[in-house]
């Protein structure tokens, strides 16, 4: 880590989003959304060139630090550090893209893998009655309605980018995404909004699950 470490002292926006995105990550952990190795967060560094900041793989999210924190490009190379990057650092990619989002923060919690699983044949959760929902970016009242899509899983993760890049261009309103039987992805324009976002849909996915037990429904 001794390149990765040389960089961040001579990049100051790298130092910090590199410590913020280790910040979010423990507090995460201890959370239950992120336990072992399970998730990954990104902050976008520049536009032009494009340069990403990423959780490295196989990292234990409750012991991550600051030199955990890899550069990546485009292609999720790595620019900066010896590490090996997250295998969806492309669908970090794209979402930073196709929604001008300053980062990206992807959870692999509990109910979002139950309720992932269980509506999967519809495509998607809507949401909608929860005043939560005014913790979205751009949701002004309880009333008005969030789908959450569901995807299909994939170890391809350049065939899988193109499923998420085409499920956001059709769902333009969407905060976020499940992916089967995996975790939440969802974004904002800094950590901060993302790492909102997070704790919005992750209360949410538990009073959905919870109310559903009550309910006798699947």
């Amino acid at each position: 880590m001794q390149e990765m470490e040389s960089k961040s002292q001579t990049d100051p926006i790298l130092t910090e989003k590199a410590a913020a995105i280790a910040e979010i990550a423990r507090c995460f952990y201890q959370r239950g959304w992120v336990l072992g190795t399970s998730g990954n967060f990104s902050s976008v560094l520049s536009r032009e060139p494009f340069r990403l900041a990423i959780t490295s793989s196989g990292i234990d999210k409750g012991l991550i630090d600051a030199v955990n924190i890899l550069e990546v490009d485009e292609m999720g190379s790595v620019v900066s550090g010896t590490a090996r990057a997250s295998a969806e650092t492309l669908l970090h990619v794209e979402i930073a893209r196709r929604r001008g989002a300053g980062a990206v923060l992807h959870t692999h919690s509990i109910w979002s893998n139950i309720l992932s699983e269980a509506s999967a044949d519809q495509g998607g959760i809507e949401i909608s009655g929860y005043e939560m929902l005014k913790g979205l970016e751009g949701i002004q009242s309880h009333d008005e309605r969030e789908w959450l899509p569901i995807l299909e899983n994939s170890q391809d993760m350049a065939a899988l980018s193109g499923v998420v890049g085409e499920t956001l261009d059709r769902f333009p309103a969407c905060h976020g995404f499940l992916l089967r039987r995996h975790g939440l992805y969802t974004w904002g324009r800094d950590l901060a909004e993302a790492k909102r976002h997070v704790e919005i849909f992750e209360f949410l996915l538990v009073v959905i699950g919870r109310t559903r037990e009550l309910n006798g429904r699947s």
